[in-house]
């Protein structure tokens, strides 16, 4: 592999790379199955042909979904080799690769949809915009990018989050994850909390649901009492939107 020619702020956990998976590689790829469909599911082209890039791909989660559902034309990218192993092994069309480096040689024009497995988090807000550009500018006319970051406004994991990780640069509001989104030229922003409930068999994610909703319902009369307008406070927000044609 060539030596990455665009260098990142964060060295230890690089943002280019998965670091959400479990101790066993091999589980996750269930859990993640799960994870990815409940919260991104309606979000997918329809057209099963789409070109669909996933960015710090892992050992292939996104990729693995993507394919299960019929997605014919999905390739995923790492930075650690020993990742991509594991995607190879399923025999999932990964490849190791550098983001920054990776997109900056695509086509223009050249996706349907761009789907980032690793926390903006990851990137300074220097290095957020100059990534986001560049997914924007290899999406085609039309075309969807999917990413997600640390939600800043929970009270109780928000600043956790930002100091529990070395390499944790900053967090978001869905405040400021739409300001982004909308100053790169993406249109039909949303943002949305995700869902980590997902394992309906387990009567215990019911119960965390439901408190989960308690506490959503104090935190947003404890902000108005602030003067403040937020209404995500799931421990990780998602942000997506649309190149206009």
């Amino acid at each position: 592999m060539t030596a990455r020619r665009r260098e990142l702020t964060a060295k230890i956990e690089p943002f280019d790379s998965f670091w959400e998976a479990p101790d066993d590689i091999e589980k996750g790829y269930k859990s993640f199955y799960l994870f990815y469909k409940d919260n991104y599911l309606r979000l997918l082209p329809p057209d099963k042909n789409a070109n669909i890039l996933c960015i710090s791909c892992g050992p292939g989660y996104g990729v693995n979904l993507l394919g299960d559902l019929g997605y014919a034309n999905v390739l995923g990218i790492d930075s650690f080799p020993d990742k991509i192993e594991f995607a190879l092994k399923r025999k999932l069309n990964c490849r190791v690769a550098y983001a920054f480096d990776y997109l900056a040689d695509a086509a223009d024009d050249s996706f349907d949809l761009i789907f980032v497995e690793q926390e903006l988090n990851h990137l300074t807000k220097d290095e957020i915009l100059e990534f986001l550009r560049l997914c924007y500018r290899k999406l085609k006319p039309g075309a969807r990018l999917i990413c997600f970051a640390l939600n800043g406004a929970n009270p109780i994991t928000g600043a956790e989050a930002l100091a529990q990780n070395f390499d944790h640069q900053n967090t978001f509001t869905e405040y400021t994850f739409t300001q982004v989104l909308e100053h790169i030229g993406l249109k039909n922003v949303e943002i949305f909390d995700l869902n980590l409930y997902v394992f309906y068999k387990n009567p215990f994610n019911y119960v965390a649901m439901a408190a989960a909703a308690a506490l959503k319902i104090f935190f947003r009369a404890c902000y108005i009492l602030y003067g403040k307008n937020n209404k995500l406070f799931g421990k990780k927000i998602a942000g997506t939107g649309i190149r206009p044609a």
